[in-house]
C-alpha cells in the first residue's frame, strides 16, 4: 500500500465539546509495539511489579489467572491476579479499575475472597461510556491498545485461545501526563454533566463521596549515569 505524504494530510479545526476531544501536536515518541503474549510479558509483568500505583481502564473486566513459579510448562501453577493485587494493596499501592460493563461472575467470586480489596484496596468505578483500554503503572509505563482486562485480551491464555490484540507501551512523560489527566477526569466525574447516557448509568461518578485530592503519579527522573574515571 502506498503511503501518503504526511504533508498532504488534511487538518480540521473543530470546537472541543469535551476535555476528551483531543488532538495532540505531532512529535516523535519512543514506544514498543506489542501483540498477543507480549501483553502478558510487558503489561501484566509491570502491574505485578508496581511500587506506587496501577490505573486500569477497560470496557470488560474478567477474572485473569497469572503464572506462579517460572516459565510456562505443564507443571506451571496459576493464581488469580486479584490475589497478587491484594499483595500490592498490602504494600500501599494505589489500585484503580475504570470499567464499562459489570465484571464477570468469576471476577466477582474471586474478589469476594479478598477482604482488603473489597474494603477499598482496589477501587472500581463504572461508566458505560468507557471504551478506552489503558494501563498506567507507577506513572512510568503506559499501555494503550485494544486489550480489555481479560485473560484472552492480555495474553494469559494459550496461543490458540487468546484474542488477536495490538497495543503500544511507552515511558514518554508527556503522554503519561496527558493520559493520566484524561483518565482522572472521567474517574472523578468531570464528564458527567451533560452526559447523554444517564439512563444507562449505574450512578454518576460526580455524585460519589468526595475524596482527598490525589496527586497524579509522575514518571520518576532517571538517575544520571556515573561518568567513567
Amino acid at each position: 500500500m502506498k503511503r501518503r505524504s504526511s504533508s498532504s494530510a488534511p487538518r480540521y479545526a473543530r470546537r472541543a465539546d469535551s476535555a476528551l476531544d483531543v488532538t495532540s501536536t505531532r512529535r516523535a515518541v519512543a514506544l514498543e509495539l506489542i501483540g498477543g503474549r507480549g501483553h502478558y510479558e510487558r503489561v501484566i509483568a509491570a502491574v505485578l511489579g508496581a511500587h506506587t500505583s496501577v490505573w486500569i481502564s477497560t470496557a470488560n473486566t474478567k477474572e485473569l489467572m497469572v503464572e506462579v513459579g517460572g516459565a510456562r510448562s505443564r507443571r506451571t501453577a496459576y493464581v488469580s491476579i486479584l490475589a497478587r493485587l491484594d499483595e500490592l494493596a498490602a504494600r500501599g499501592v494505589e489500585l484503580r479499575i475504570l470499567h464499562a460493563e459489570i465484571p464477570s461472575g468469576p471476577f466477582r467470586a474471586a474478589i469476594a475472597k479478598q477482604p482488603r480489596l473489597l474494603a477499598g484496596g482496589l477501587e472500581l468505578r463504572r461508566c458505560p461510556r468507557v471504551h478506552m483500554k489503558a494501563v498506567i503503572v507507577d506513572g512510568e509505563l503506559l499501555y494503550l491498545g485494544s486489550a480489555n482486562w481479560t485473560g484472552a485480551g492480555l495474553g494469559a491464555k494459550g496461543s490458540g485461545r487468546r484474542n488477536f490484540e495490538l497495543g503500544i507501551v511507552t515511558d514518554d512523560a508527556l503522554l503519561l501526563d496527558q493520559v493520566q489527566g484524561l483518565y482522572d477526569r472521567v474517574w472523578s466525574g468531570g464528564e458527567c454533566n451533560g452526559c447523554g447516557l444517564r439512563d444507562r448509568c449505574p450512578g454518576p461518578l460526580s455524585e460519589l463521596a468526595p475524596r482527598a485530592p490525589v496527586a497524579l503519579p509522575r514518571k520518576r527522573a532517571r538517575k544520571p549515569k556515573k561518568s567513567a574515571t
